[in-house]
């Protein structure tokens, strides 16, 4: 009878534990429409199949991104994704677009101040990798459109990181940004640990990539899209910012 109380306690002290973590998220998609989120860069096409937002390559076409259209900056965000082998995928964290073609300068991989060419609606910095290829770097960081790769699953030290996503199966990501601390996990398997402090807040994006015309029609789906904000800087704002850089004439 001990045995069974003190089981029984465990069983309640485990289910209290993870009603806690659950409190505070809310859902970033309502499941029948895309209300909140806009399109900027390429010309995917994004719907809306049972509870999932599904995304679709169009062939000769540059990035695509669904954005949200208010900005985050310290949160834990959670999803669940599938994606077709071939198709190369991301989710957006802290970043931005602008309205028109903009110069910025900023210290590159290797401390080196860089100009990069932002073109006008293009979607950049942070985002977290959807790798179903060999190569396997699902939640890596790359800066998109600017710095490149960040932090990459090269070496033995990723090989668990290497191994948590699974092909041909829906995977849960979980991505917390606090500061100026970027970490990834996959399926509960650590990913990525990145430190770095180019971009404190910006908009959230699910991206699906520029492809030719063989690789037309093949998806990335997202369901389950929840958010806890950690420091309210959550924005109602535009899906563009006034940056400390030169636009183009």
């Amino acid at each position: 009878m001990k045995f069974t109380f003190a089981l029984l306690g465990s069983m309640l002290l485990v289910a209290l534990s993870s009603a806690a973590e659950e409190t505070g998220f809310v859902p970033m998609f309502d499941g029948h429409s895309l209300s909140g989120w806009k399109q900027h860069g390429g010309e995917a096409r994004y719907t809306i199949e049972g509870d999932a937002i599904v995304g679709m390559s169009v062939a000769n076409t540059s990035n695509s991104f669904l954005c949200t259209e208010r900005e985050y900056g310290d949160f834990i965000l959670e999803v669940e994704l599938k994606v077709d082998n071939e198709l190369n995928s991301g989710i957006q964290i802290r970043s931005h677009v602008y309205d028109k073609a903009t110069e910025l300068e900023l210290k590159n991989a290797v401390g080196e101040m860089e100009t990069y060419s932002i073109p006008a609606d293009r979607v950049h910095g942070y985002q977290v990798e959807i790798d179903p290829s060999d190569r396997a770097w699902s939640g890596g960081i790359y800066d998109e459109a600017r710095r490149e790769w960040l932090y990459n699953l090269e070496g033995d030290d990723h090989r668990d990181a290497r191994q948590a996503f699974r092909r041909n199966d829906w995977n849960h990501y979980r991505i917390e940004a606090v500061g100026p601390a970027i970490k990834t996990w996959i399926n509960g398997v650590p990913v990525a640990d990145l430190t770095d402090d180019v971009d404190a807040s910006g908009l959230i994006a699910l991206q699906v990539h520029s492809v030719d015309d063989h690789l037309a029609g093949k998806q990335v789906r997202w369901r389950n899209v929840r958010i806890k904000v950690l420091d309210g800087t959550e924005h109602a704002e535009r899906p563009t910012r006034d940056a400390a850089s030169t636009p183009d004439p």
